[in-house]
């Protein structure tokens, strides 16, 4: 097809970015291919990010273990690899201008705190009540040395914004309901920084168009909606996966001991294999 003089080429940018806080399993594995094979058909450009701000977690031998494995399946990707633990002034930046506008504020709150002043059903994540949202300047300026985290003022940064939405492949147009998240963290106490708005600007910084990922970081999405809002960062396409199930049921995780996918090569299981059982032969 013809490009018409002054048409912008717009290149299809896709990534995988996994934590380093365990060997890749089969969920993994269906998330990279899905990624590369969307970038491949679109002849597009493929990216790895390693997301290594949990220092407590992560380790050098798993993001080896990544690369190995991807590797072995087949995947091919850009380097540098951007690794977001050398990336801390980036973040460290984008905080400020929030801080500066005031959509932001210091946490002082403990994860006992939250769970005795918030109500959640069962099982499920309490929302933040907005404690230290209350909090008057100079109670806040007296606790500045204790160790805080830095929410967002989700009802002040809505006001500013107004209605926003976002496209995700499967459901369509979604408008982006920012209070049902509350007040996140968008730096911890112990990174400086949060998933929320790293994975956001990272990806605006990296040229990312559209984001593969699984169905259970659909609701983070109307946070980073938010945040590409507030910084002025473009709005990627968002695919939205079916996650992995094991035989109980239950999604592959690494905390319940998902068979990895060196197990899986320690066995004899071969890449073709993987391929074929994921869907991608």
């Amino acid at each position: 097809m013809p490009r018409f003089s002054g048409e912008p080429v717009i290149t299809v940018v896709t990534r995988f970015a996994p934590s380093p806080t365990g060997r890749l399993h089969l969920g993994h594995a269906f998330s990279a291919l899905t990624a590369f094979r969307l970038a491949e058909a679109r002849r597009g450009r493929f990216l790895l990010r390693i997301e290594d701000i949990d220092t407590a977690r992560c380790r050098a031998e798993y993001i080896d273990g990544i690369y190995e494995d991807l590797a072995w399946l087949g995947l091919a990707w850009e380097t540098p690899v951007r690794r977001q633990s050398a990336h801390r002034d980036d973040y460290a930046q984008a905080l400020a201008r929030l801080q500066a506008a005031d959509l932001v504020y210091p946490c002082f709150c403990t994860r006992t705190d939250i769970a005795a002043a918030a109500a959640a059903p069962h099982g499920a994540q309490p929302l933040y009540p907005g404690t230290c949202r209350a909090l008057d300047a100079a109670t806040r300026a007296r606790r500045m040395a204790e160790p805080h985290a830095w929410r967002i003022d989700i009802a002040r940064a809505a006001a500013i914004t107004g209605p926003l939405s976002w496209h995700d492949t499967a459901r369509g147009d979604i408008a982006a309901a920012l209070e049902a998240e509350g007040d996140v963290v968008l730096a911890r106490k112990d990174a400086g920084t949060s998933y929320h708005l790293s994975v956001t600007l990272d990806d605006a910084l990296q040229g990312v168009t559209d984001i593969v990922r699984g169905e259970d970081l659909f609701s983070a999405t109307h946070i980073h909606r938010l945040l590409q809002a507030l910084l002025g960062l473009p709005t990627p396409r968002y695919h939205h996966h079916a996650l992995l199930t094991g035989p109980d049921g239950k999604r592959l995780a690494k905390r319940d001991r998902a068979e990895t996918l060196a197990e899986l090569r320690a066995r004899g299981v071969s890449a073709d294999a993987i391929k074929h059982q994921l869907g991608f032969a």
